[in-house]
């Protein structure tokens, strides 16, 4: 999603240190695929745009349930962190092979003149909540003109969310403030302060403000149904992207990878918040924001927004596009045919004889 997610806290750093012991310098070039050292398996650098937050929960526990391995890939994971280079970023100069991030970056990369696509979609929705201060009145975009609304960080993607709500309800860019506020305990320390009247932010730290009584959710985007009634069609989020290049060139480690997340997308549909909150890491799910059972019942609230076959959803790639030209951040024409495939989540399901619900976008998105 962002550029520049949640600061990562120095508990999730050890604990990722602890998991990905295998794991090569970051500076590395991604171009060559690594192979480890039994039998030959493959080895795949994949950062996420913030690995603790719940919108980003399935590659964690892709790893933690052993899929990765299962499926014969070794998956080193990694985060970006607050000012630091952004995933999809990472991605495309070739310091990972692939990017745990929102699907519109694929959409701006081509724009840019670079090809990447996105191999598996996880969600139709951002997963994202704008919570505002009772004092705000803000209760829809509308209310935007005249206020202070914070975002990751300008640029990222809740910042393009943002700007297409306001739009979508006449309230020009001008006509309102945007500052970067990050994630966690600095979003929440924007809203107690004052410095904002709403933050767009996700599941823990939406949680954590609405216990804190800090603020209260003024638009739903958390959930598929939810993006859909105020985007006009759901909203494909995180995913994994890759270089167009790369994916031609390692078209069985691709499938390895969205075999492994594919199932993971089967169980988390499958299994209750409780279920997949035991098996993720300790400092995800109990940290200075939330307890457990907190994050417990933020992930059942907003459990709806993760696909469960990993197939792009039909209308997902236009209203993508739809979102980046109204904000200005696409001018030209784009070939949403190059943005995604579903060919490999597809084969993913016929392998483990899932079925899927999902129906999928075509060509033209």
């Amino acid at each position: 999603m962002s550029r520049r997610s949640a600061t990562v806290t120095a508990s999730l750093l050890t604990v990722l240190a602890l998991g990905t012991a295998t794991a090569c310098s970051s500076g590395s070039h991604g171009n060559s695929q690594s192979v480890g050292s039994s039998g030959g398996v493959p080895t795949v650098k994949l950062m996420v745009g913030g690995i603790d937050k719940q919108i980003y929960l399935p590659y964690q526990l892709a790893q933690n349930l052993g899929f990765y391995k299962k499926y014969g890939v070794d998956v080193v994971l990694s985060t970006e962190q607050d000012g630091g280079v952004g995933a999809e970023e990472a991605m495309a100069s070739g310091q990972v092979d692939m990017a745990g991030a929102w699907y519109n970056h694929t959409i701006e990369f081509q724009a840019k003149g670079k090809a990447v696509e996105d191999v598996v979609q996880l969600s139709g929705a951002p997963g994202e909540r704008e919570m505002c201060t009772t004092k705000s009145g803000v209760t829809s975009a509308a209310d935007f003109k005249g206020k202070t609304l914070g975002v990751t960080d300008l640029g990222s993607g809740t910042d393009t969310l943002t700007q297409f709500l306001a739009a979508k309800k006449g309230v020009k860019t001008g006509e309102f403030h945007r500052i970067g506020v990050g994630a966690g305990s600095t979003a929440i320390a924007a809203l107690q302060n004052g410095k904002v009247d709403c933050v767009m932010t996700t599941q823990p730290t939406v949680a954590a403000i609405e216990k804190k009584g800090v603020g209260a959710s003024a638009i739903d985007l958390a959930t598929t149904q939810g993006a859909t009634a105020a985007m006009g069609g759901a909203y494909p989020a995180a995913s994994v992207l890759a270089r167009t290049d790369w994916v031609n060139s390692h078209k069985d480690t691709v499938q390895k990878v969205v075999d492994a997340l594919v199932a993971t997308m089967h169980w988390i549909n499958t299994h209750s918040a409780a279920d997949i909150a035991n098996k993720l890491p300790a400092s995800f799910v109990q940290n200075q924001l939330v307890t457990k059972a907190d994050y417990i019942q933020a992930l059942t609230q907003d459990k709806g927004q993760f696909l469960p076959d990993g197939i792009m959803p039909a209308g997902g790639p236009k209203t993508s596009l739809a979102t980046e030209q109204l904000v200005g951040n696409v001018k030209g024409s784009v070939d949403l045919s190059k943005t995604f495939t579903n060919e490999f989540a597809v084969q993913a399901n016929k392998t483990e004889g899932f079925k899927t619900t999902t129906t999928p976008a075509g060509a033209d998105g």
